[in-house]
């Protein structure tokens, strides 16, 4: 189960899941097969999780992963994740991308 932010509880959907990381990945390098690994590795960390888990849980993990393996299909999902309201939202999700050595940049 995912508590939503506005604290209704819904089941969990791995379908919800990669159709945002298939839209912060359009027009990006990455292919299929690596948004199913990205599905895989996210549903694989939730299990540690107690249920329910908290669907900003779940986009951090999101997050984390987009993050190693293409930076602007992060800052793409963490606008709508983080729902961005002014430029320098983007400016400081790059700056985090820009610190992280570990990120797809």
């Amino acid at each position: 189960m995912v508590v939503k932010r506005d604290g209704r509880t819904v089941p969990f959907d791995r379908e919800r899941i990669r159709t945002g990381v298939a839209a912060a990945c359009k027009g990006s390098p990455v292919d299929q097969a690596a948004i199913e690994e990205i599905l895989t590795r996210v549903v694989e960390r939730l299990a540690a999780f107690s249920s329910p888990v908290e669907s900003a849980q779940i986009g951090a993990l999101v997050l984390e992963e987009l993050r190693r393996i293409d930076a602007v299909a992060a800052v793409r999902f963490a606008s709508v994740y983080k729902a961005f309201s002014d430029p320098q939202d983007f400016e400081r999700e790059i700056q985090l991308l820009s610190e992280d050595p570990q990120s797809g940049n």
